[in-house]
């Protein structure tokens, strides 16, 4: 999330109660989580495993709950004991929950020609294009940007909060949910279908790009880029962070893990699940997801498995 205008580091000291130290006049952007962070932007860190990861990112300042870190050149602590805290207060001063008091926010700008049909909810900050179909029992959550010609079919919710939680095992409520403070963009001439989800960013955009179709129960988990003229069937379920380029195909029922990336024009048949990252231009099943030409041939070998070991012991 970027700022309206930088401030100063100061300043966000003074907010969340942090002690300076590197570059203490500096000017911070925006905020962000580790794995979109850019140079000007706030991170947080609180698990030693971690420090030395986001004290080399591209962020200019980091949040943090130790004095016994060098700091780089250029950079600028913010030093305080719950860095997760910290977090929390600047989204709620920068970006504070509003709750709805009508169906169609006051706030919505909705284009020429679009169609929104009953039951449809829209919120804060959304904007729609035009020659739009928006079906029954649609809910567009704050923070939406939708382009020209989209179809949305009934039920589909997009904005979501991200599925994203800061764990402490050593408290009551290990999971502490990290409040979602960035955008949906979803680009011209996308269909999506009935009853799919797509989470908003944590703290970048979650987006959709021009062409895409989306079956029905997809999922698109937080800050996900999806790229042009992608075609994703039934059930497909894609979590956080992940980079899907231009053209790709996922057949019905493909799992795809988080902060991975899917080339252009690969295609990843039925049922299989994808935790790491694949090359474009391919075809892919199983678990984990291979290119299919080989995956046929091992399950060919697993099915002799038993004739083999007949073969053996006689």
């Amino acid at each position: 999330m970027k700022f309206p205008a930088p401030v100063s580091a100061q300043w966000i000291a003074s907010l969340i109660n942090a002690e300076l130290s590197g570059n203490t006049d500096a000017f911070v952007s925006g905020i962000n989580e580790i794995h979109k962070v850019e140079a000007g932007d706030l991170v947080f860190v609180d698990h030693p495993k971690y420090y030395d990861k986001c004290l080399q990112s591209p962020a200019s300042f980091i949040i943090i709950n130790s004095k016994d870190v060098t700091v780089p050149e250029g950079k600028t602590l913010l030093i305080t004991s719950e860095p997760f805290e910290a977090y929390l207060k600047i989204v709620e001063h920068f970006r504070p929950f509003v709750p709805a008091s009508k169906p169609v926010s006051d706030t919505a700008v909705i284009g020429e020609g679009t169609v929104i049909m009953p039951n449809v909810f829209i919120g804060h900050e959304v904007t729609i294009g035009k020659n739009c179909v928006i079906h029954p029992n649609v809910s567009i959550l704050d923070y939406t940007n939708i382009g020209d010609n989209v179809v949305i079919q009934a039920g589909t919710v997009i904005g979501s909060d991200a599925f994203y939680y800061n764990t402490k095992k050593d408290r009551d409520v290990w999971y502490k949910r990290m409040k979602s403070c960035g955008w949906v963009i979803i680009e011209d001439d996308v269909e999506i279908g009935a009853g799919c989800t797509i989470d908003r960013g944590v703290t970048a955009d979650t987006r959709i790009g021009k062409g895409t179709r989306l079956d029905n129960m997809v999922h698109i988990g937080h800050d996900t880029t999806v790229g042009k003229n992608c075609l994703f069937a039934a059930q497909v379920g894609i979590a956080g962070g992940t980079i899907i380029e231009d053209g790709v195909t996922l057949w019905g029922q493909v799992g795809v893990s988080k902060t991975l990336t899917i080339g252009a024009n690969a295609v990843v048949l039925a049922q299989s699940g994808v935790p790491s990252s694949l090359e474009g231009g391919k075809t892919y099943f199983g678990y984990p997801a291979e290119e299919a030409g080989l995956k046929r041939r091992e399950l060919v070998w697993v099915k002799r498995i038993p004739e083999l070991w007949k073969k053996v012991m006689s």
